[in-house]
């Protein structure tokens, strides 16, 4: 398989009220990717991480936070729309207390802002996908 590409923006401001779209392709034989929102890789306030082979359940999407370094607690959700090969594109919001991201189907994912982020000035796009466009507004 492919090395998996990174994509990492450091000095960005993300506000409430602003969207950052993500479209791509989807690796045939892609384990994971991940798309991160915080401070900097220690400090994440969403980490997005669709998976296509969990240990635990098979196909899922994943969304945690990272603070100081230290995982929190994971939300699962079973229904995964995202499918190996298939390009995507995905919507995340910030809309202060909560982040909403928007799947391809329409079904939207709801996580809290547990560091109560304002401006968010690091994203990291990372995994088994081709990153076809990106854009903040």
């Amino acid at each position: 398989m492919a090395m998996p590409m990174e994509l990492e923006l450091k000095h960005v401001e993300l506000r409430a009220g602003d969207q950052f779209k993500v479209q791509g392709r989807i690796m045939d034989e892609a384990e994971r990717f991940q798309i991160d929102l915080g401070c900097d890789e220690d400090d994440l306030a969403l980490h997005f991480n669709p998976r296509f082979n969990d240990d635990t359940d098979g196909t899922v999407l994943v969304c945690n936070s990272k603070i100081a370094g230290c995982w929190g607690d994971e939300k699962r959700e079973i229904h995964n729309p995202l499918q190996r090969g298939s390009t995507f594109k995905i919507v995340l919001k910030l809309t202060g207390d909560m982040f909403e991201v928007e799947m391809p189907d329409g079904q939207e994912i709801q996580f809290p802002n547990r560091e109560g982020l304002d401006i968010i000035t690091y994203i990291r796009i990372k995994g088994d996908l081709k990153l076809t466009s990106f854009k903040i507004y």
